[in-house]
């Protein structure tokens, strides 16, 4: 008998566990939904603008100058993000919004977007986890001062429409990136360029770019797997649509 009383014992733990395992995961995600803000809880009203069908993933970074953040329609943005106006909660930053996120961007899990002056990130931009925007740098002219004590210098970040930033890509105060310019992750980024290029490195420089009459420069090593047109109608197919580009991917593969 005792045997099989330690095997029902056994049985009983093993249900147990998978019972509270349950528990924990739907709990968790009833957690996670709740605490999301969009524009239809309570946290919308201290944000300068969060559009319709934005949303902000929890758990959340640290958010704070909420009335100078400007987030645009259909916007998503990842867990752990952290996206802040000013150096503390509770400054007076003047009239005008300090970060402005355009519409149908997607900003990855535990990016931080730090402004203190101006950061404009356009419509349609995509960055990958953990990227650094900030337009605010600490200044180390006097020798004679930690640089952690010196007053920071600002200087406006711009991002157009259409930017992918790669995975832990840095962008610095004063870069302007152009349109559909494609930042190679763990880029450092200063400074100014053009549409439709490709650029990477530490510091961050043109490796691809797009002539009109010559086409991309160097050339591209095959033609795209799937065209644009055909890439926005799978992902308005949902799951279905994601589930043929996973097998054109695999397929491409071999």
């Amino acid at each position: 008998m005792r045997p099989r009383s330690s095997s029902i014992r056994q049985l009983m733990a093993a249900k147990a566990r998978q019972g509270v395992h349950t528990a924990v995961h739907r709990g968790w995600e009833w957690v996670r939904r709740q605490g999301e803000i969009t524009p239809q809880t309570p946290g919308r009203r201290k944000f300068a603008y969060l559009g319709e069908g934005a949303c902000i993933g929890f758990p959340v970074g640290a958010i704070y100058g909420e009335p100078w953040i400007s987030i645009g329609d259909h916007t998503l943005v990842g867990t752990h993000v952290t996206i802040s106006a000013g150096f503390v909660p509770g400054l007076d930053l003047g009239p005008n919004v300090i970060v402005k996120i355009g519409s149908s961007c997607s900003l990855g899990r535990g990016t931080h977007i730090v402004g203190h002056q101006s950061i404009e990130i356009g419509n349609d931009v995509f960055t990958g986890p953990n990227v650094y925007i900030t337009d605010q740098n600490h200044s180390y002219g006097d020798v004679d001062v930690p640089i952690g004590r010196q007053w920071p210098e600002n200087n406006p970040v711009e991002i157009g429409d259409g930017c992918w930033i790669g995975t832990g890509a840095i962008i610095l105060p004063g870069t302007r990136l152009g349109r559909n310019v494609a930042v190679a992750g763990g880029a450092v980024v200063r400074g100014e360029f053009p549409d439709h290029s490709v650029i990477g490195g530490v510091p961050a420089k043109v490796l691809r770019s797009h002539d009109p009459e010559e086409g991309w420069q160097p050339p591209l090593r095959k033609p795209p797997l799937i065209s644009l047109d055909e890439l926005a109608a799978l992902s308005v197919d949902g799951l279905d649509g994601l589930q043929i580009l996973q097998d054109k991917l695999r397929e491409e593969a071999g």
